[in-house]
């Protein structure tokens, strides 16, 4: 049964990112310094506020656990906490630019690769293994980038930023286990916070006024940013990244649709091309949790232990 509350939490913070630019565009007058800024502090106050009221307990148990681990373990902790928080800082600032001055189907595409370079990564970094049928993926995957990239090389540019920073995002915490995941979301926000807190004064604009812009940034903080952010944190402890990957594709395939039929972007005929490469990479990458048929290679799944 458990097994089941993972799916739900990855297919819940896919769905929940997938409507993301809707909060976005009604500020994106705003710059996307400011929207981070006012983003990360709220984010930490709710957050922070959250732990200790409710979740003392919690901390105290985990700070214990943490007194006894071992110096190797105290420093793979700390080093996958900052650096965690240090891509995560870099993904959103790119993701908003690339919605408000960009446009919505770059960001749609950046999550459609997203999920081929999370494997990618995933096989050079925790050496889990890619069957012919995922190589072939990836490579279908390349060609559908390069189309995009030939009269739209901004456009694919700013997509493969996004995609990577939160492919090594969550290949990075998926060896972050042995904290509680709320917790290590609100030290990983917290220090985001800090780091840009002295640049602040210098770099943000005027105080917003407009109820709009707190409204969204509300559904920004809670919706499109504590609540999925857990969700993929939990889901991570029990998916291995290719179950977490065909979940993303919710993500990009709601996202693609609000481009097109609610903000009426334009498609050309090579971005549909394009977009149905990716299609096909998505099916072959997934053959085998689309199909249930089995092959050879065999990925390899952390134990109960390890997460």
């Amino acid at each position: 049964m458990k097994k089941y509350n993972y799916y739900f939490a990855a297919f819940s913070a896919f769905f929940l990112w997938g409507f993301f630019s809707l909060a976005l565009k009604p500020i994106s007058s705003y710059p996307s310094l400011d929207i981070m800024f006012y983003r990360v502090f709220f984010s930490v106050f709710i957050l922070t506020a959250i732990n200790l009221i409710f979740r003392r307990k919690n901390i105290k148990k985990n700070w214990d656990d943490f007194k006894i681990m071992t110096k190797k373990t105290k420093q793979k902790i700390i080093i996958l906490t900052l650096t965690g928080s240090l891509i995560l800082a870099s993904n959103w600032l790119i993701f908003i630019y690339v919605i408000n001055h960009v446009n919505v189907k770059a960001g749609s595409l950046a999550y459609l690769i997203c999920p081929i370079l999370t494997t990618v990564f995933a096989f050079f970094l925790l050496r889990e293994k890619l069957n012919k049928w995922k190589w072939t993926a990836v490579c279908i995957s390349t060609i559908s980038c390069v189309l995009l990239s030939l009269n739209h090389f901004q456009d694919i540019l700013y997509s493969l930023v996004v995609a990577s920073t939160y492919a090594l995002y969550l290949v990075s915490q998926r060896k972050n286990c042995e904290i509680d995941k709320f917790l290590i979301l609100n030290i990983q926000l917290l220090f985001i916070a800090l780091l840009i807190l002295p640049f602040y004064p210098s770099y943000s604009g005027a105080i917003p006024t407009e109820p709009l812009f707190y409204t969204c940034l509300f559904c920004i903080v809670v919706l499109f940013t504590i609540i999925p952010l857990f969700l993929n944190l939990y889901a991570l402890k029990g998916l291995d990244s290719s179950t977490v990957g065909i979940l993303m594709y919710i993500n990009p395939i709601i996202n693609f649709s609000l481009a097109v039929f609610y903000f009426k972007e334009d498609v050309s005929l090579l971005q549909m091309l394009s977009y149905s490469l990716i299609l096909i990479s998505i099916i072959i990458f997934n053959k085998k949790v689309l199909f249930g048929k089995k092959n050879k290679s065999k990925t390899i799944v952390p134990d109960s232990k390890s997460v």
